[in-house]
């Protein structure tokens, strides 16, 4: 019944730290094995009267330094937003010159820098202030201008990561996902390890041809293939007890990774009904983070996240011969009802209550292929259900339960998890494909007749010469984060004397299937391509009276 933060439940867990930043120094000591999950405020002091942060007290000189000019420059950390992270950025440049956090330890501070307080923050802690509005305040794209996602035009690639997945071959990656606070991405890759990468703060001005690659500045190694992860949903940099991830991987428990140290946390160990340890397919937390749902065949595990072990409610979804059979496959909460959906390999997808579980609706069976991907419209209206190996994404009005609006189509020809997102405002659904295009739908213009008739996209783009298998928008600014590659299969023919032979004039021919490889991360540009004009101090003074 205890918790385990390691054992032998895990082949990956205790070559984590090893496979972090080669060039970066760990911290001095690991962080308590079994943290407390609330949410701590960063400036509380615990009982004994140390801070529960441990890696606040392991700052260096230099960060001291920042972190003073940080104090002067903003009275509290509660009015930390993304216009406050470009002062803190311009300000360690006049201290210490540009600062480059690459090291697993130096990483937290990075994040520190980027991190926000996303919807939260009041519109007025979102602009520039009075004294830095001069300083580069209409060169700068933070929320604080408001810029929203403009797809009149391609987006414009930023960076990215593709000497990251070249080391090993076909080493292709399976998703990405922005943080709750946008100040950073995961991704989940081929080789069973999941990174972090910080979000650079060159982003925040229009420089970017001085982009670097990114490199990841954590890794979290699995022991198995990954089946799914998620981020916990109140993570906030700012406060470091709520940054932390969930990731489920074949033959393992449920690990609960610590995204300042990439170690684990704590682990939740689902048993079947032989007592055997069972993995889960599909993750995702309750909205409020509380609970963890795990999905098994036919059956639902909820977990508490402040309880970690093996004691958890079991959720049937098929009582008496009736309700939703196969896998869970992915889960989808309800931003404003106490209700979540489930989709599952049998093509289907069902809606429950999430007090007690119960089958709500079970929506007709309208895919061709079993359920890999789930969204509610931020008004909770609509579900965007896609599969796999199936050409559609519909659109369900749960006002009537069973009813397409619409449907999306897009080319997943495989097997493989192709995610999709809506931004913000529910208007733009975002989608890869098998081909390495990205689809962009304005899910507003919705046909006339809303007779089931298929919506025509708005904008297409090559994102990728392989699968884009991954889009995920950024919380409040026009970024989007796509992910690349699929499992390579030789052509008929291919081998070591073929390729030996065919040459022309001495030159090897090529390949098809070398030439779409493409394992890659990329972050991309999807707002306005020049800053936005100046206002004059009469036009502030409007806005602010307004």
């Amino acid at each position: 019944m205890s918790d385990s933060t390691g054992g032998s439940e895990s082949g990956g867990v205790a070559v984590a730290g090893q496979d972090t930043e080669a060039d970066s120094e760990p911290p001095q000591q690991g962080p308590p094995l079994l943290p407390d999950f609330s949410c701590v405020e960063v400036g509380e002091t615990s009982e004994e009267g140390a801070q529960p942060s441990a890696k606040r007290s392991r700052l260096s000189e230099e960060d001291q330094v920042l972190e003073k000019c940080v104090s002067e420059e903003m009275p509290s950390q509660e009015n930390f937003a993304p216009s406050a992270q470009r002062e803190l950025i311009q300000c360690g440049e006049e201290n210490q010159g540009e600062k480059q956090v690459t090291a697993l330890g130096k990483g937290v501070e990075k994040c520190h820098q980027n991190g926000d307080r996303g919807h939260d923050a009041p519109e007025e802690d979102l602009r520039p202030d009075d004294e830095h509005s001069d300083n580069g305040a209409a060169d700068s794209p933070s929320v604080g201008q408001h810029l929203a996602l403009d797809f009149t035009q391609n987006p414009q690639m930023l960076t990215g990561s593709w000497t990251e997945y070249s080391n090993l071959p076909e080493n292709y990656l399976k998703g990405c996902k922005w943080a709750p606070d946008g100040s950073c991405i995961l991704t989940n890759s081929a080789d069973n390890v999941l990174r972090v990468y910080n979000l650079p703060p060159e982003i925040y001005s229009y420089s970017w041809d001085l982009l670097p690659e990114m490199s990841p500045v954590l890794r979290m190694a699995e022991g198995d293939t990954i089946y799914d992860y998620c981020w916990y949903p109140k993570m906030n940099s700012l406060e470091p007890d709520t940054c932390f991830l969930a990731s489920s991987s074949r033959d393992n428990p449920v690990h609960v990774w610590d995204a300042f140290y990439g170690e684990v946390r704590a682990s939740f160990r689902p048993y079947n009904h032989l007592d055997e340890l069972t993995a889960a397919h599909s993750l995702c937390f309750s909205p409020d983070g509380a609970q963890l749902y795990c999905g098994f065949e036919k059956t639902v595990r909820v977990f508490y996240t402040e309880r970690p072990g093996r004691d958890c409610e079991e959720r049937p979804t098929i009582v008496k011969k009736q309700g939703q059979s196969g896998i869970i496959s992915c889960f989808a909460f309800s931003p404003c009802q106490s209700v979540y959906a489930c989709g599952s390999y049998s093509r289907c997808a069902g809606l429950y209550s999430c007090q007690d579980g119960s089958l709500l609706a079970l929506l007709p069976t309208r895919h061709h292929g079993g359920l890999t991907h789930l969204l509610f419209s931020p008004d909770g209206n609509y579900l965007y259900t896609g599969g796999r190996k199936d050409s559609e994404i519909l659109c369900w009005d749960l006002r009537e339960p069973g009813k397409v609006v619409f449907s999306l189509k897009r080319n997943v020809a495989t097997n493989q998890r192709i995610y999709f997102d809506l931004d913000q405002s529910g208007r733009y659904l975002l989608s890869g494909d098998t081909e390495g295009v990205v689809t962009v739908w304005d899910a507003q213009t919705a046909p006339p007749d809303c007779d089931e008739e298929l919506l025509q996209p708005q904008l297409k783009f090559k994102a990728h010469w392989d699968c884009t298998n991954g889009v995920s928008i950024h919380p409040f600014m026009p970024l989007l984060a796509t992910s690349s590659g699929q499992r390579q299969f030789p052509w008929p023919g291919d081998s070591e004397a073929d390729s030996a032979s065919d040459t022309e004039g001495g030159a090897t021919v090529i390949s098809q299937q070398e030439v779409q490889q493409d394992n890659a991360l990329t972050v991309w540009w999807a707002g306005p391509l020049s800053p936005p004009a100046e206002e004059s101090p009469n036009q502030k003074a409007a806005v602010l009276e307004a």
